[in-house]
């Protein structure tokens, strides 16, 4: 099976400031002034890092003056988008960062709303998924993985920065499935992000970890994780000890995109602009260094593109989550 899908508020950082000599630079090819990220999800998570990754690569380069950034858990993401929704027109400097997620728990009803209640402006990135285990643990790829499940179905839980259902919840199902195990068997435990389902793995509250990519890989780095599987088709240039699932006899394949969305009745000439800076983006060599260091490929569709984008992984994930029993 493949799947390619390419308050209580509080502001946790703001941000990056381009500056010479002390004063906020006005780079000749500064394209937006500021932008407001706003995160539904808590610190650590891909989401989390998307937003700041891209703040990053557009403050440094000068094509944006200042980036801040507002996490805002709650709901499986319904909150924010809730809040970015009710909050339109006070919120025309916000960019919202969201991906998959956003088209599963619009399907499951985890909440009312979906991408078409909002202003579309671009997709950016694809990040692959990973399954994680601890340092120490006697689980050293997929196989073991499998074999644990076999012989503890109930002891060998695998956790996940999503609500049931969710997407690390999918992935696990799918690579489970693809096994010739029974998806919906599987014992999954959620966690609000990705950071504290890391601190779960590595506190041994879970056998292994479905997460992305991206967030594994620091702490694999150091040495405080393997990751045993990436749903890549081939292995990853920025971490190439990851073994693909594929490679492991699993025929599953899967990459989440990542994007942005401003509320609903943006400007016209508003979402252009934020296009705008985007797409001159990936011509950065800042761009390049956040996407390598976070092991992300580009996956570019902006405004209408976009749309078509999403209704084609509606369907297909609307699909994959019946035949799951998700649905």
């Amino acid at each position: 099976m493949k799947m390619n899908l390419t308050r209580r508020v509080m502001i946790t950082a703001t941000a990056a400031v381009l500056s010479l000599g002390g004063h906020a630079a006005l780079a000749a090819d500064q394209k937006v002034e500021s932008i407001h990220f706003l995160i539904p999800g808590g610190a650590g998570g891909g989401w989390d890092g998307t937003a700041r990754g891209t703040g990053e690569a557009l403050t440094n380069s000068g094509l944006v003056g200042t980036a801040s950034y507002e996490n805002m858990s709650g709901g499986g993401g319904g909150k924010a988008i809730g809040f970015l929704i009710e909050n339109a027109e006070s919120n025309h400097g916000t960019l919202m960062v969201n991906s998959t997620p956003i088209v599963i728990r619009s399907l499951t009803g985890v909440f009312p709303h979906n991408f078409r209640d909002l202003t579309l402006v671009a997709g950016t990135i694809g990040d692959y998924a990973a399954f994680v285990v601890g340092k120490d643990s006697p689980i050293n790829s997929m196989s073991d993985l499998i074999d644990a499940y076999k012989a503890d179905p109930r002891g060998t839980a695998v956790g996940g920065g999503s609500v049931p259902g969710g997407m690390d919840h999918l992935v696990a199902a799918m690579a489970f499935e693809a096994a010739g195990e029974d998806p919906t068997a599987v014992k999954y435990i959620p966690y609000d992000a990705g950071g504290k389902a890391m601190a779960a793995l590595l506190s041994g509250e879970i056998a292994a970890l479905s997460t992305g990519f991206s967030e594994a890989i620091d702490l694999a780095n150091a040495g405080e994780v393997k990751i045993i599987g990436v749903t890549s088709d081939e292995r990853v240039a920025s971490y190439q000890d990851a073994p693909t699932l594929k490679e492991q006899g699993i025929e599953t394949s899967f990459v989440n995109w990542r994007g942005f969305f401003g509320a609903p009745g943006l400007p016209a000439e508003q979402a252009a602009a934020y296009q705008e800076v985007l797409a001159a983006m990936y011509e950065t060599p800042e761009w390049a260094e956040v996407r390598d260091r976070n092991g992300w490929v580009d996956i570019h569709n902006s405004g209408d593109d976009f749309l078509t984008f999403l209704e084609e992984q509606e369907k297909v994930i609307g699909d994959l989550m019946k035949k799951l029993g998700f649905l």
